[in-house]
């Protein structure tokens, strides 16, 4: 996306959120490239993607009052649809090809191998603060978003992710101090 295509976006997302529809009209249509851009790096399935890129133009809508115009467009951009694109990629059952190796790193912490009746993990779970272990119930469990996981715990999105990313290192110890002690 050449610079001087982009440079124009804060500004009118600063008459959008001043209610120029205009405004906003024309900076939503020049989004779509960028988006289908950023989209694309994760997803390949068109149909898959055209149903990102409208999932990410309603987020921008539902956010846009949360953008600061003297920031750059394009990362803030690029966040909200690498989040619908790996939301739209968990929704389908992880079945659809991450194309991204650092997408999947996020979104796939290693857990424990557990045995057959779950005992293992359930033991490494247990080990957690309850806080911490219910977030990666959640989260790698149930496999809910981080959205859904903040609003059933009355948390901030920051906070989950600050829990899980704090479980995830805290199991990490547990399981190299289990495999130390075999």
């Amino acid at each position: 996306m050449p610079i001087t295509e982009t440079q124009h976006w804060p500004a009118l997302m600063a008459r959008a959120q001043g209610g120029d529809r205009e405004a906003y009209n024309r900076l939503l249509k020049a989004m779509v490239p960028a988006i289908r851009a950023f989209a694309r790096q994760k997803i390949s399935d068109e149909a898959l993607l055209e149903d990102v890129i409208q999932e990410t133009l309603l987020a921008i809508h539902r956010v846009r009052h949360t953008y600061d115009p003297q920031r750059p467009v394009l990362p803030w951009v690029a966040a909200i649809t690498s989040a619908r694109a790996i939301d739209a990629l968990r929704q389908r059952g992880r079945s659809q090809e991450v194309q991204d190796e650092e997408a999947v790193n996020r979104q796939a912490a290693v857990l424990p191998e557990t045995d057959t009746d779950g005992h293992e993990l359930n033991g490494y779970l247990d080990s957690l603060p309850v806080r911490q272990r219910e977030i990666v119930e959640s989260v790698h469990l149930r496999e809910q978003s981080l959205a859904q996981a903040a609003a059933e715990s009355n948390l901030s999105i920051a906070a989950v992710k600050s829990l899980l990313h704090r479980a995830m290192l805290n199991l990490r110890k547990s399981g190299k101090s289990n495999h130390e002690k075999s």
